[in-house]
């Protein structure tokens, strides 16, 4: 009975948040039907950005989603994510049909141009965007960098970091050797 009341909850602040934003941002935001987003998620959006969220999105608590001036987040239907993703935004995400996210999945459609007179200080950016195919399964802790493309129906073990293209229906997983840098006794 609990869950049923904050899920509930969860849906009736969703909507009212949809609706102000969407006030807000007139033509940068648009919704279908009612998402489903805890309390605690937050949701930015610069003016010139643009958010579109399709028919059942669902987001746990802890979840942040930030899409800068200019910018654009396509975010299809039925897509979940797990507690304290983030979502980054500075050029433009697509996220297709039926995506889940595990907990701790973050994406990022830019870098710091770090070797931009003024180094990170200066805020210059390196963008590019990011394309997640329809039913892809992200695990928990994954990191998604600029410029990939991760195909259709393919799965991304926990921590892994993603920089590039993965194929349609394949299995990505990183391996990291741990190294030490010397021993203490």
């Amino acid at each position: 009975m609990h869950r049923k009341v904050n899920n509930l909850i969860s849906v009736f602040v969703s909507f009212i948040r949809c609706v102000v934003l969407k006030i807000f941002h007139f033509n940068g935001f648009s919704f279908k039907g009612v998402e489903r987003f805890s309390p605690n998620v937050s949701i930015e959006l610069d003016r010139g950005g643009s958010i579109f969220f399709g028919r059942r999105v669902r987001a746990h608590s802890g979840v942040k989603i930030k899409v800068r001036k200019n910018a654009r987040l396509v975010i299809s239907d039925n897509v979940s994510f797990n507690y304290n993703c983030m979502v980054f935004c500075r050029d433009k995400i697509e996220i297709g049909e039926g995506v889940e996210f595990g907990p701790g999945v973050l994406i990022y459609d830019h870098d710091h141009d770090y070797k931009a007179e003024g180094g990170i200080k200066a805020g210059k950016f390196l963008v590019s965007p990011v394309k997640i195919g329809s039913n892809a399964w992200i695990g928990a802790d994954a990191v998604i960098l600029r410029g990939s493309v991760i195909g259709e129906n393919a799965v991304i073990g926990a921590g892994s970091i993603v920089k590039g293209e993965v194929p349609a229906g394949s299995v990505f997983i990183q391996k990291r050797e741990t190294k030490f840098l010397h021993n203490r006794v």
